[in-house]
């Protein structure tokens, strides 16, 4: 019992962590229509920057990271807008490059160790030392993390500028012609984006207490099964459920991810799992809406015979 109680916290803290990944994926792909190819390598430098600033600033390691997220989508935003560069190239210019930077920002080497230093999991851990929550301190930093990320999500979108973001999203050519400038919304949404990417990888450095250049390896498609999987479950039009739906579906996706991990699976196949989780992800909808035909054709074929 304690083994099963042990795997879904665990699966409940990981998936919380992605679900930061997955809401930026959410104001990206779902509002603004845009797929940034750049989350694999914006999430791997918020890990990077929140590690190193954890070793000399603890108390800025997490405003660092989001900060060079921005900036990560700030480049791509200007790639789109500025340099006239489709927006899937974009992202992956953004992603090669960002290697070469990550690296630097890791003093030149492939890994950091910050198991010694002082971290938003390591305070909170002091302040419920003693009390019955203290087996619990990750979960709630994650929890707070997530609840204001989504929070702000569901204020900024009912906002001016984020309904511009949404209607950017929408029917670019109605935008372009009204008095809202398309390249600022862009520029506003991916910049939001990449800062929340960031803080995502932050989180997911300080979880394992090291952080390495292959951290956000995958996450793009960890994100958008996850995204998916949510969109699934609600058919509300509220940004409140909608996100919260994404949330529920990092969590499916990486119990589900976890499941294959205690059943002792060779590494390798991880990313096979991944794989086919998308692809149910984005075929079950379809598929769920011509059953009604698939059964009609059964039923022909046996009445022929």
């Amino acid at each position: 019992m304690n083994t099963f109680f042990s795997l879904i916290q665990t699966a409940l803290e990981l998936g919380l962590i992605t679900s930061l990944t997955v809401m930026a994926l959410f104001l990206s792909y779902s509002m603004l229509n845009v797929c940034d190819l750049s989350t694999d390598s914006c999430f791997t430098l918020g890990a990077c920057t929140g590690a190193v600033v954890a070793l000399a600033y603890p108390a800025i390691s997490l405003p660092a990271a989001m900060l060079a997220g921005a900036l990560s989508g700030l480049l791509t935003a200007l790639l789109q807008t500025r340099m006239g560069i489709n927006s899937l190239l974009s992202g992956i210019i953004v992603n090669t490059g960002m290697y070469s930077v990550n690296i630097a920002i890791l003093g030149n080497a492939s890994l950091i160790n910050i198991n010694k230093a002082n971290t938003s999991f390591t305070f909170m851990k002091s302040m419920l030392s003693g009390t019955p929550l203290a087996g619990y301190y990750r979960l709630i930093v994650i929890i707070i993390a997530v609840a204001l990320v989504a929070l702000f999500l569901t204020v900024f979108l009912k906002l001016r500028l984020g309904l511009a973001i949404r209607a950017t999203g929408d029917n670019p050519q109605m935008v372009n012609s009204s008095s809202i400038n398309p390249a600022f919304t862009t520029t506003v949404a991916l910049c939001i984006s990449g800062s929340i990417t960031a803080l995502s990888g932050a989180l997911m450095a300080q979880y394992q207490k090291t952080a390495n250049i292959d951290i956000g390896q995958g996450i793009l498609t960890v994100a958008l099964a996850s995204l998916l999987i949510g969109n699934s479950l609600t058919r509300s039009s509220k940004i409140s459920f909608r996100l919260l739906a994404v949330i529920i579906g990092a969590f499916i996706f990486r119990l589900v991810y976890t499941i294959a991990l205690r059943m002792n699976m060779p590494a390798y196949m991880l990313k096979l799992v991944s794989s086919v989780i998308v692809i149910i992800a984005i075929s079950g909808p379809y598929l769920h809406n011509q059953l009604p035909l698939i059964r009609r054709r059964i039923n022909y074929n046996q009445k022929v015979k």
